[in-house]
């Protein structure tokens, strides 16, 4: 018997604090604003505002950041009701530093956070919303323990057998993981699941050591067979790679960027957007290729201008108003 898909993309993963740099107290003190992350329900916060229906899977601590990261998720119209809250384990915190170049270097407080507490108990216990959902989205952040590492395989296994289609973001963050081998295992074992893969250029090198970024993608799709892909390289655009066809669409270089956290949570969304407007066989089609790339770079480009990503994701209208005055 089919099951009905109800949800247009689920995903499972880390749900955190990101505590970003927001100027001087009068002691010349850093201060930190505290907002909601976690590339999973970055993702979902966006489609949310294209009017998708998503769900989350995943775990925080049943304190004060985990209460907040419940209300805004819900507030953003994602379904929350797969979300497991540890009495024992505190909620993950990251701070976000500003890098000279634009670039962010991330200090985590995670050694355990409570993302990485989920059970396979607990994700069968929300197969539903796995198994009713055109798309299953994960990173690698729900690989980097065991506990969490098991569910998330037993996520997988629930996708696979419902027919889901697989979306995977590797998500590097090289100061949680053990090794960079076992980051580049988990990396692996992401890109011989998946049917959509969105990676970035620092990504390509690292699985590939090729500084040459034509090279590098093209190692991976020839290595995995990967039915749609799309690299990104962060200001100077992105590519799209689909039944043999390679488009290519320059990025949108904005005055009012603060700092790109998020920017590439916010193009996979829109990269899933069109997915489910045409099927990874309808974008067998560079017109549409094109269309897919332009507003997903623009859409990273207008988070860009804000702190945060979760709660400040652009509407399908911001966008398209964005990239008409663009002149693109």
């Amino acid at each position: 018997m089919s099951i009905e898909k109800k949800i247009d993309v689920t995903a499972l993963g880390e749900l955190l604090i990101d505590f970003t740099q927001n100027g001087l107290s009068e002691q010349g003190n850093n201060l930190f604003e505290a907002n909601p992350g976690g590339a999973p329900c970055n993702v979902l916060a966006m489609l949310n505002k294209a009017g998708k229906k998503t769900a989350f899977i995943g775990k925080v601590g049943n304190d004060m950041f985990g209460r907040l990261l419940k209300s805004k998720t819900e507030g953003e119209g994602i379904d929350m009701s797969g979300l497991e809250m540890d009495d024992e384990i505190h909620t993950t915190l990251a701070f976000v530093e500003k890098l000279p170049n634009g670039d962010r270097d991330f200090s985590f407080y995670r050694n355990p956070g409570a993302d990485v507490m989920l059970t396979s108990d607990e994700v069968e216990k929300h197969r539903d919303l796995i198994e009713s959902a055109k798309i299953f989205h994960l990173g690698t952040l729900s690989m980097t323990h065991d506990t969490v590492e098991k569910a998330t395989l037993k996520a997988l296994e629930i996708a696979k057998e419902a027919g889901c289609m697989i979306s995977f973001d590797p998500n590097l963050r090289p100061p949680l993981w053990s090794s960079e081998e076992k980051a580049k295992e988990k990396i692996a074992f992401g890109l011989t699941k998946c049917d959509i893969l969105k990676i970035s250029d620092n990504e390509i090198t690292f699985m590939t050591g090729e500084e040459d970024l034509d090279k590098g993608i093209h190692k991976i799709i020839d290595q995995y067979h990967i039915p749609l892909v799309f690299a990104t390289f962060g200001p100077d655009g992105s590519k799209a790679y689909c039944g043999g066809k390679e488009v290519y669409e320059a990025g949108f270089l904005n005055p009012n960027t603060i700092e790109t956290t998020g920017a590439g949570d916010t193009f996979c969304a829109s990269a899933l957007l069109h997915v489910l407007k045409y099927g990874i066989d309808g974008l067998d089609n560079e017109e549409h290729l094109h269309e897919l790339l332009t507003f997903a770079n623009a859409a990273a480009s207008l988070v860009t201008t804000k702190k945060g990503a979760l709660c400040v994701m652009p509407t399908v209208d911001q966008v398209e108003a964005y990239i008409k005055e663009s002149g693109r």
